[in-house]
């Protein structure tokens, strides 16, 4: 059932504005000229989308972590995250740290499979980035010399660039996939734009998978919808 339709056949809206929040469809009120009926609608398509987003987001986070965990394993063996050769920002540490007791307290195993999956997708796009201070230390982690050039431009092996042209779109992307995480507003984000980006950066680091997302994509299908059957399908 459409919105449209369910908002017909059960007409207490100020019910289910309650308990969605009146905060939270505050955003989606002002975007429809405090229309709740069109407020409402553009919440479920906004619903609609980040579930569209959320198989592309994780193929690449996926493909990303296992290629930067290739690497640094490579460079400093397959327990990276505990040796203190490797030269982990201060923040970096603390989700390792984090990550661990997690898994503690689920009683899974403290081995490089599950580690790798526990940590964030924050915490690997972080590694591409420039580097905080170090534990301890009023230092900062030089992440170019540490990690970028002897080992995780590798994990790109389509793209001839600079660590900063990596982080970028992966870290513009992070903020997407927090947003629907948190259940939050995307559809004033250039969404197609966004979709792209996925695809580039999954690329970048093995075509095959790229084709794959791109494959099973329904974000394109969505977006191309005019405004008239968006309101008849969801």
């Amino acid at each position: 059932m459409s919105v449209n339709g369910f908002l017909r056949e059960h007409a207490d809206r100020e019910t289910l504005l309650m308990s969605l929040s009146p905060e939270r469809v505050a955003t989606y009120l002002a975007e429809t000229n405090d229309d709740l009926d069109e407020a409402l609608h553009l919440y479920t398509w906004n619903t609609a989308l980040c579930a569209a987003f959320y198989g592309p987001l994780q193929g690449l986070e996926v493909s990303l972590r296992n290629a930067l965990h290739r690497e640094l394993v490579s460079r400093y063996g397959p327990h990276w995250y505990d040796d203190p050769d490797c030269p982990l920002d201060r923040g970096a540490r603390s989700r390792v740290a984090n990550a661990r007791e997690n898994l503690n307290r689920n009683r899974y195993p403290v081995d490089p499979p599950h580690m790798v999956a526990a940590l964030s997708f924050g915490f690997w796009v972080s590694l591409l980035g420039k580097g905080g201070k170090q534990a301890g230390s009023s230092v900062s982690a030089n992440y170019e010399m540490a990690f970028w050039r002897p080992a995780l431009h590798r994990a790109f092996p389509k793209v001839k660039a600079k660590r900063g042209d990596v982080h970028e779109p992966l870290d513009y992307l992070r903020t997407l996939r927090n947003r629907i995480a948190h259940h939050e507003p995307i559809f004033k984000r250039d969404l197609a734009a966004d979709h792209t980006s996925i695809l580039m950066v999954a690329g970048w680091i093995c075509p095959v998978t790229r084709d794959w997302i791109a494959y099973h994509s329904r974000v394109p299908e969505i977006l191309a919808l005019p405004k008239e059957a968006r309101s008849s399908r969801f």
